[in-house]
C-alpha cells in the first residue's frame, strides 16, 4: 500500500486504534490537514502528548475528492504494541495532586491548572490506579483532620472562642472539601460508584471529621455544653449569635451525631427550665397573663426550630414545653380562673385557652368538665335564690346567649361543648320544681301582652324562639302548660294580647316540641274565640231582625269548659236591662245547640260606660264590677261601702279592689270620704262630676290582685291531679298490653313513657290505687309481680 501519501485517522474505543486511509486529491490539502492536526495537539492535553513514540490519536481533516477519482477501498488493522507509561508516573502524577491538595488545605495558591489536576485524576483512573488514589487521599485528608484536633484540647478556653473556632474548622473543612472533590471528581463518579461499600469523598470527609474531632469525648462535651448554653441565654432574652448556633448545629446534622450527642441533652435542660416556670409563674401570674406566656413561649420555640434546631426535634420540643406549662397544670389553670374568664367574658383568652388546651391530651375533656361545673354553679344560682324570681328568665337568656357566644366563638362549636351546656342547663333548671316552668309561662304572658313595646314582631320572634330553648330544658312541661293556658285566657277574654301572630306562632312552636296532645286545649281555645265572633254576628243579625236591641249592644263568648282554666262561680246582682239581654242571648243559643247549659262568668266580663261630666261627656272602659259600682250612682249621688256591697253582692276582695280603681287610681270619677288609699267599711263614695281628661274614651284599669301563694299551690294542685290520672293511664296502658310484669320492670317502663319527673314512691301509691280499684292484682305466687285484670 506505498506510494500513496497518507492520512492516518484514529478512532478510539475500549484502547483498541485503527487507522483509516484515504486518497488525497492534491499536495496542499495534505499540509493543510498536517496543519490542522498539529494545531489539534498543541490545544488538547492528553496522556498520548507524554510518550516520545506516540500511537496517538491525530484528527483528520476534511479532504475533497475530485469527481470522476474512483474511491480505494479501506483495510482496518490493530496497532502493532500497547501504549507504554512512562516511568515513575504514578508517583508523579500523585506528587502533584498532593501539592494541590496540601496548598487547598493550607489556603495557599494552586501551582497547576485545575483542568490539569482533573486530567490527571481521569488518566490514573483509567489505567486502574484509582483504588491506591482513593487510599491516598484518604490519608492525606485524614492526617489533616488529625492535626486540627491540637486547638481544641487546650483547657483554658472560652466557651464562646471554642464554639467559634470549632465553627471555623467546620466551615474550612467543608470548603476544602468541595475544592477536593472537585478535583477528584472522576474518582468519586466512577470508582467510588462502582464500589458501594466506599464512602464519597465527601462523606469520607464527614467520616474523618467525625471520627476524629466531633467524637472526641472532650471536643463533643464542650460543643454541646456551649450550644446549650447559647441557647438557654437566648431563652432568657440576651442577644447570641444566631448564624453560629445554626452552622454548628448544622454540622452535628450533618455528621448524624445531632441525636446521639445533642438532642438527648437539649430535651431534658428544656424540660427543667418549664418545669422550674410553669411551678413559679403559676404562682405569680393570673390565669390570662400565664396563657399569653405559654402561647409566647410556643411560638419561640417554633422559631428557634425555624432559625437553627433541626426539624426532627419539633414534635418532641413541643411535646416537652406543652407537657410542662400545660399538662402538668390543667386543673390549676382551670381552678384558678375559668370563672372569671367566663364571667367577663373574655374572649380573646378563653380562645387561647381553648386552643392551648387543644394541643394536649385530655386537656379539651377537662376544660369541658369545668365549664359544665361552671355552668351548674351559676345557673343554680339563678334559679334557686327566690329573691331573683323577678329576673329569673330574662338572666337565664342573658346568661344562655354569653354561653352560646362563647362556645361559637371561642370553641369553636365543639359539639362537646354544645351537649355539655345543654346537659348543664337541664340539671340546674329542674333543681327548683315547678318554678322556672311558672316563671318561663308569665314571662311569655308578660312578653305577648299587649302595651309591650320592648320589641319589633320580629325581635319578639327571636325572644319566643330563645325561651323555647329553656322550655325544651323543664322536665315539667305540664306546670308550665297549665300557667300558660291561665295567662293566655286571659290575654284572649280580656283582649290584651299583643298580636294574634305571636300567639299562634308561640302555639306552633309548643305543638312542634310537644306534639298536639300537649297544645289540644290551647288550640280549642283560639277556636272558641273564632266561634264566638260568628256567634255574635248572628246574635246581631238575629237583633236586627226581630227589632230587639234596646240600645244595648251585648257580645258574648261562648267558651268550652274542658278547653279554659276552671273560674270561680260568683253571683252579682246585674241590672235588669242587662239581665234581659242575657236571657235573650241564652234562649237565642241554646235554640241553635240544643242539650248545652250556658253558666255566666261575671269575674270575666268588662262594659263600655258612656258619662257625663260637668267638662263634657266621656266613655269609660271598665270592668263588669265597675261598671256594676257606677250604675249605682244614677239613683244616688253618695254611698257608703255597705250599700254599694248589698246592691252588688260583689265578693268584698273583689269590692274593694274595685272601689280602689275607681276612687284611688289615676282615673278619678268617684271620690272617696275619707281620703285613703284603702277602702274601709265606713268609707262613704261620690260620684265626681269635676273629672276632667283630656281623652275621650278612657281605660280605668281594674287593681290587680296578686296571685297568691293559695293560687299558685291551686294551679300546682290542679297539675299534680293531672299527673295522678296519667300515672294511672300509662300503668293500666302497660299491663293491658304486657299482662303480667315483675315490679322493677313496670317501674322501668313507666319511667320511659312519663315526660314529668315523679319520684318511685308516687308511682308505688298509683299502683296500690289501682290494685284497690281492681285493674290488676299482685300474683299470689310472687308478691312482687302484678297480673292485669281484664
Amino acid at each position: 500500500m506505498s506510494g500513496l501519501p497518507k492520512t492516518p485517522v484514529l478512532v478510539e474505543e475500549g484502547g483498541n486504534q485503527c487507522r483509516k486511509r484515504s486518497q488525497v486529491s492534491n499536495e496542499q490539502s495534505s499540509k493543510r490537514a498536517k496543519l490542522d492536526e498539529m494545531n489539534v495537539n498543541e490545544k488538547k492535553s492528553n496522556f498520548s502528548l507524554l510518550t516520545p513514540n506516540s500511537n496517538g490519536a491525530i484528527k483528520m481533516s476534511a479532504t475533497t475528492i475530485k469527481p470522476g477519482v474512483t474511491t480505494k477501498k479501506l483495510v482496518i488493522k490493530n496497532f502493532k504494541s500497547k501504549p507504554n507509561l512512562p516511568e515513575n508516573y504514578q508517583e508523579t502524577t500523585w506528587s502533584k495532586l498532593r501539592e494541590a491538595v496540601i496548598a487547598i488545605q493550607t489556603s495557599k495558591a494552586i501551582a497547576y491548572s485545575l483542568e490539569e489536576l482533573y486530567q490527571a485524576v481521569e488518566n490514573m483512573c483509567s489505567h486502574k490506579m484509582a483504588s491506591q488514589l482513593y487510599v491516598n487521599l484518604t490519608n492525606l485528608v485524614e492526617a489533616h483532620v488529625k492535626a486540627n484536633i491540637e486547638q481544641f484540647l487546650s483547657e483554658s478556653m472560652d466557651r464562646q472562642v471554642f464554639l467559634k473556632r470549632m465553627d471555623d474548622c467546620w466551615r474550612a473543612h467543608c470548603r476544602q472539601m468541595i475544592m477536593i472533590r472537585s478535583i477528584f471528581l472522576y474518582l468519586d463518579r466512577t470508582y467510588v460508584l462502582q464500589n458501594p461499600s466506599i464512602h464519597s469523598i465527601w462523606d469520607m470527609g464527614l467520616d474523618l471529621f467525625r471520627h476524629h474531632i466531633a467524637m472526641n469525648t472532650l471536643v463533643q462535651t464542650r460543643t454541646v455544653d456551649g450550644l446549650l448554653l447559647l441557647i438557654e441565654k437566648e431563652r432568657g432574652g440576651d442577644a447570641v449569635d444566631i448564624s453560629l448556633l445554626k452552622s454548628l448545629l448544622r454540622m452535628l446534622s450533618d455528621l448524624q451525631i445531632y441525636q446521639d450527642a445533642f438532642e438527648h441533652k437539649f430535651l431534658q435542660a428544656t424540660e427543667r427550665l418549664y418545669a422550674a416556670e410553669g411551678q413559679r409563674l403559676m404562682r405569680e401570674l393570673s390565669v390570662a397573663q400565664y396563657l399569653a406566656h405559654v402561647e409566647k413561649r410556643l411560638k419561640e420555640e417554633n422559631e428557634r426550630l425555624l432559625h437553627y434546631l433541626d426539624p426532627s426535634t419539633k414534635w418532641q420540643l413541643i411535646h416537652t414545653i406543652e407537657r410542662q406549662l400545660l399538662s402538668e397544670h390543667l386543673s390549676g389553670i382551670l381552678t384558678k380562673g375559668l370563672e372569671a374568664l367566663m364571667d367577663g367574658p373574655r374572649l380573646s383568652d378563653l380562645t387561647t385557652l381553648y386552643n392551648l388546651f387543644s394541643k394536649v391530651k385530655d386537656g379539651l375533656n377537662e376544660l369541658c368538665n369545668h365549664f359544665n361545673a361552671y355552668i351548674k354553679k351559676k345557673g343554680r344560682t339563678i334559679v334557686i335564690e327566690p329573691e331573683r324570681d323577678k329576673t329569673m328568665v330574662s338572666e337565664l337568656l342573658e346568661f344562655k346567649e354569653r354561653l352560646d357566644h362563647v362556645v361559637s366563638s371561642c370553641f369553636q362549636r365543639n359539639s362537646k361543648f354544645v351537649y355539655s351546656m345543654r346537659e348543664a342547663f337541664e340539671y340546674f333548671i329542674n333543681q327548683r320544681q315547678n318554678k322556672p316552668a311558672e316563671l318561663i309561662a308569665k314571662f311569655v304572658d308578660l312578653k305577648l301582652r299587649a302595651g309591650n313595646k320592648e320589641a319589633t314582631e320580629e325581635e319578639l320572634e327571636r325572644l319566643l324562639d330563645k325561651i323555647m330553648v329553656l322550655f325544651r330544658f323543664i322536665h315539667g312541661k305540664d306546670v308550665f302548660e297549665a300557667f300558660y293556658k291561665k295567662d293566655l285566657a286571659k290575654r284572649l277574654l280580656v283582649g290584651k294580647s299583643a298580636s294574634v301572630d305571636a300567639e299562634k306562632s308561640m302555639l306552633s312552636k309548643l305543638k312542634q316540641e310537644c306534639g298536639g296532645g300537649f297544645t289540644c286545649k290551647l288550640e280549642g281555645m283560639f277556636k272558641d274565640m273564632e266561634l264566638s265572633k260568628d256567634i255574635n254576628i248572628t246574635y246581631k243579625q238575629h237583633l236586627a231582625a226581630s227589632q230587639e236591641s234596646g240600645g244595648l249592644e251585648l257580645s258574648v263568648y261562648i267558651l268550652t269548659m274542658g278547653f279554659w282554666p276552671t273560674y270561680p262561680a260568683g253571683e252579682v246582682r246585674l241590672p235588669a236591662e242587662l239581665t234581659r239581654h242575657q236571657d235573650h242571648f241564652a234562649k237565642f243559643y241554646l235554640a241553635k245547640h240544643s242539650g248545652r247549659k250556658l253558666q255566666w262568668q261575671a269575674t270575666l266580663g268588662h262594659c263600655v260606660l258612656r258619662a257625663h261630666f260637668a267638662q263634657g261627656n266621656k266613655e269609660l272602659q271598665v270592668s263588669l264590677f265597675q261598671a256594676l259600682v257606677l250604675l249605682l250612682f244614677n239613683d244616688g249621688d253618695n254611698l257608703s261601702f255597705e250599700d254599694i256591697k248589698t246592691a252588688t253582692n260583689i265578693e268584698e276582695g273583689e269590692l274593694r279592689r274595685t272601689l280602689q280603681s275607681l276612687a284611688c287610681g289615676k282615673a278619678r270619677v268617684l271620690s272617696k270620704a275619707p281620703r285613703g288609699r284603702e277602702v274601709h267599711d265606713a268609707d262613704h263614695f261620690a260620684f265626681n262630676n269635676d273629672f276632667t281628661n283630656k281623652l275621650f274614651r278612657i281605660k280605668i284599669n281594674q287593681i290587680q290582685m296578686k296571685e297568691t301563694s293559695e293560687e299558685q299551690k291551686a294551679t300546682e294542685e290542679r297539675v299534680f291531679q293531672d299527673r295522678q290520672y296519667q300515672i294511672d293511664a300509662a300503668i293500666v296502658r302497660v299491663m293491658k298490653m304486657r299482662k303480667a310484669l315483675s315490679h322493677n320492670l313496670l317501674i322501668s317502663e313507666l319511667y320511659n313513657q312519663l315526660k314529668f319527673p315523679v319520684k318511685p314512691a308516687d308511682l308505688k301509691k298509683r299502683i296500690e290505687s289501682l290494685i284497690d280499684r281492681d285493674y290488676m292484682e299482685r300474683d299470689k305466687d310472687n308478691p312482687n309481680q302484678y297480673n292485669y285484670v281484664a
